[in-house]
């Protein structure tokens, strides 16, 4: 069971991403999945959030422009991030329960993605 992260690059200020985490080897669990980050010096933080029951939370500093979901035909986690600024600049890990196909539960993590944003 592993997840998989693509999509993250340079991009300009006021520019979008759209970061994916795909799982393989399980099905990802629709309410529990998150997208976190870590900048160079600081510690990681959560940016978004999917719980049981399916409430999304996001961190302040996102709010209306970062956007999660998920695609159970897929079975991917997407974060989609417009009018990216400078200090989005960070590797962002993707987390999520994923259900392997024994029935086994594990609390599983992407191996990050960079995303750079340029003034």
């Amino acid at each position: 069971v592993q997840l998989v992260e693509s999509g993250g690059g340079l991009v300009q200020a006021g520019g979008s991403l759209r970061l994916s985490c795909a799982a393989s080897g399980g099905r990802i669990s629709e309410n529990a999945v998150g997208w976190h980050r870590q900048a160079p010096g600081k510690q990681r933080e959560s940016v978004a959030t999917v719980s049981i029951g399916g409430s999304t939370n996001y961190a302040d500093s996102v709010k209306g422009r970062f956007t999660i979901s998920t695609d159970n035909v897929k079975n991917t986690v997407y974060l989609q991030m417009n009018s990216l600024k400078p200090e989005d600049t960070a590797v962002y890990y993707c987390n999520a329960v994923v259900m392997s196909f024994a029935g086994n539960v594990y609390d599983k993590w992407g191996q990050g993605t960079q995303v750079t944003v340029s003034s």
